[in-house]
């Protein structure tokens, strides 16, 4: 799946013109934390709840952690951009200037990792230079709300449900093969030998539980811990 799978439009924006109040008023209306800045079908920016944290119309502005003095000596312009930010009116004068955006064949994996490693609730989907969806974290949730069940239909032999869960484990940087032995039984998965932590344990479940046909996991492996002290 990609960006112009689960993406949302028409996207609600405003223009750089717009002022605080008709910003804070359009967040409560269409219960969204954030909306974008667009000029001439081209995103400029974007207002976010925390954009609207510091104001002076509600006594916040101060709310900034104090800087040391030999912070404010060497960047005296952080005062006259806090000020602006707490007092300006307009949308392009407090909006955030960086967005990252997404192409419409941006795959899912790539987006979720955008959100989570810029700390952001949303991207916009630009074709060319021109906004035509955004992706948001709930967009992404949806997804998996949507996503078809995974069919249970029972592999046909325990050996492939073992060679399936092998060729999962395998390409896993947790799984040690010379540490540890897989079986299956009436799809019954048995792990045997030594695993470093309980963390590995839950994630070897987790890959099995995901193998069709599988009915059950027992991890029988001894931390190496463990199995060291009787040594």
């Amino acid at each position: 799946m990609n960006a112009a799978d689960i993406m949302t439009t028409p996207v609600v924006t405003i223009a750089p013109d717009a002022q605080i109040r008709e910003i804070a008023a359009l967040l409560l209306e269409k219960r969204i934390s954030g909306v974008l800045v667009v000029d001439g079908g081209r995103v400029i920016g974007v207002v976010n709840e925390a954009d609207l944290l510091r104001r002076h119309e509600i006594g916040t502005d101060a709310a900034a952690p104090e800087r040391s003095w030999w912070a404010q000596l060497i960047r005296p312009e952080r005062l006259s951009v806090d000020y602006v930010k707490t007092h300006a009116g307009r949308a392009q004068d407090i909006m955030t200037r960086s967005v990252v955006s997404v192409a419409e064949d941006t795959p899912l994996q790539q987006i979720a990792t955008i959100l989570a490693a810029r700390h952001v609730r949303r991207v916009p989907v630009l074709r060319g230079h021109q906004l035509v969806g955004i992706v948001t974290r709930a967009d992404l949730v949806r997804a998996i709300a949507r996503k078809p069940r995974r069919s249970e239909a029972p592999a046909q032999t325990d050996e492939d449900i073992r060679r399936r869960l092998l060729a999962e484990l395998e390409k896993q940087p947790w799984w040690h093969p010379d540490w540890s032995a897989v079986d299956v039984l009436d799809g019954i998965v048995t792990y045997r030998g030594l695993l470093e932590s309980e963390d590995e344990r839950q994630a070897a479940r987790v890959a099995a539980e995901n193998v069709p046909g599988v009915r059950g996991v027992e991890d029988n492996r001894t931390p190496w811990a463990a199995w060291q002290s009787f040594t």
